[in-house]
C-alpha cells in the first residue's frame, strides 16, 4: 500500500496517531475483497460512524448559525449539507479519490470520481479521526474547516432560506401587521440596474437591502431586519 497519506494529513490538517484507521478509511469493499483482507477491515464501519458525528456537527453548527429559522428551514438546509452531492464535493477540494484503495474492477470504471464512494469516504475519514482523536471538538474543527465552505454556497440557493416569509410571520405575530417593501433607488442601465429595497412596519424602517433584481434585494432587507429585531429581544 504506497500511498502518500502524509500529503492527506497535512491537507486535512490532522495528523493520526494510528495510521492503520487512515488507511481503514480509505479502504473500499471492493479492495478488501479482491486482496482477501480478513486482518483488515474496509471503510464501512467507519463510514457509519462518521454519518452520525457529521449529522451532530451540522446539527449544531445550523441551530447555532441560524437562530431566527424554525425547524423546517433548518432541515431543508441541513437535508442539502448532509449528503452525497456535499460530501462528494468536499472529497474532490481535498482529492480524497486519490488515496483511495480500490479494486481493479472499481478502478477502471471510475471509481476514484463516482460520487457515492467519496462521499462514503469522506464520511469515513470523519469516523476515523473521531476514533483517533478521541475528541469530538477535534474531529468538528477539522468537518467545519471544509463544512462551511459548503454551507455559504447552499446560502445562495433559491428557497432555502425564505426570509421574507420569516419575516412576516415574526412581524405578524408581534405587531399583527404585515410588513412593507419600498425601492428607494434604481441605478445604473437598464441591464445592469441596481435596486435598493427597504421594508418598514408601521412606518419605520427595520431592513435595506441592495441587490441586482428587486426580489433578491427584498430577501436582503427581510434578511437584515431579521437579524437586527431578533438582535434587540
Amino acid at each position: 500500500m504506497n500511498k502518500d497519506i502524509v500529503k492527506l494529513m497535512n491537507t486535512i490538517k490532522y495528523h493520526f496517531k494510528d495510521e492503520r484507521l487512515l488507511i481503514q478509511a480509505l479502504t473500499h469493499r471492493s479492495y478488501a475483497n479482491e486482496h482477501d483482507m480478513y486482518g483488515m477491515h474496509d471503510n464501512e464501519r467507519l463510514e457509519f460512524l462518521g454519518d452520525s458525528v457529521l449529522d451532530l456537527i451540522s446539527t449544531e453548527y445550523i441551530v447555532a448559525k441560524y437562530p431566527q429559522l424554525k425547524e423546517g428551514d433548518m432541515s431543508k438546509i441541513k437535508s442539502q449539507l448532509i449528503s452525497e452531492n456535499a460530501f462528494s464535493t468536499i472529497a474532490n477540494e481535498i482529492q480524497l479519490g486519490e488515496y483511495l484503495f480500490l479494486s481493479n474492477g472499481e478502478n477502471a470504471t471510475g471509481g476514484r470520481k463516482r460520487k457515492s464512494i467519496l462521499g462514503d469516504a469522506f464520511e469515513a475519514l470523519i469516523g476515523a479521526i473521531f476514533l483517533d482523536s478521541g475528541d469530538y471538538y477535534i474531529t468538528k474543527k477539522v468537518a467545519l474547516e471544509y463544512l462551511v465552505k459548503t454551507l455559504k454556497h447552499l446560502d445562495s440557493i433559491e428557497g432555502i432560506l425564505d426570509y421574507k416569509t420569516e419575516l412576516q410571520e415574526y412581524i405578524q405575530s408581534i405587531y399583527k401587521v404585515t410588513p412593507e417593501y419600498e425601492i428607494i433607488s434604481a441605478t445604473g442601465p437598464d441591464h445592469d440596474k441596481v435596486f435598493t429595497v427597504i421594508v418598514t412596519v408601521n412606518g419605520k424602517t427595520v431592513g435595506e437591502g441592495v441587490a441586482k433584481n428587486r426580489k433578491s434585494a427584498e430577501k436582503a432587507a427581510a434578511k437584515q431586519a431579521l437579524s437586527s429585531m431578533r438582535g434587540k429581544k
